[in-house]
């Protein structure tokens, strides 16, 4: 945990420290790498540390972040309203007999349909895949999603669009400061900060 507050019950999740940049010293927050399995495993300790005592308690979970736009009319902040996990294929395994959430709704969101998945997604092709089924992409969302759903603890998602998951992804890292204005000037404007 990175600049715990006595007294804050928000607690914010970003994948990367640059994402997070410019959030205000004092502000609850967790750093949790890259991808759904490095996001559910930090937010389970960080929740779980919460639950026992060791930790304040935590009445939100905030997901800071960037996202591929999958759709060219996407640019700016978004805070969406669904999440699901594009590289689980949770039909198969439910005729198999393991039913397995896959989809989330998100309280308070802007309608906008957030897609994880554990790819960095630069290619043409796979982004239109994509867009038939969502808005935005990310990898760690549905992590989010599916731990604090667990922990019946509500999420918020919040995503600054950075790349448009085509060959141009690769500048991302060019583009995450600007992002993490936005997204810190959301979090001081909410008043969940």
């Amino acid at each position: 945990m990175t600049n715990p507050t006595r007294y804050s019950s928000v607690l914010v999740v970003s994948a990367t420290r640059a994402e997070a940049a410019h959030l205000r010293n004092g502000t609850r927050l967790v750093i949790t790498g890259l991808g759904k399995a490095t996001a559910a495993m930090a937010l389970t300790a960080a929740l779980t540390r919460s639950r026992h005592g060791i930790d304040p308690p935590v009445s939100t979970v905030v997901n800071i972040g960037t996202a591929g736009a999958l759709h060219d009319h996407h640019s700016g902040l978004f805070l969406p309203s669904r999440v699901t996990e594009h590289d689980l294929d949770a039909q198969t395994l439910a005729g198999l007999g393991y039913p397995t959430a896959s989809s989330w709704d998100i309280a308070d969101g802007d309608g906008t349909v957030l897609a994880t998945g554990d790819s960095f997604i630069n290619d043409s092709a796979r982004r239109a895949e994509l867009a038939a089924i969502a808005d935005l992409l990310d990898m760690e969302g549905a992590a989010f999603a599916r731990v604090a759903a667990e922990f019946d603890v509500p999420l918020r998602l919040v995503k600054v669009v950075s790349d448009s998951a085509d060959e141009s992804a690769v500048d991302w890292p060019a583009r995450i400061d600007a992002a993490a204005q936005l997204l810190a000037d959301w979090f001081d404007d909410s008043g969940l900060g």
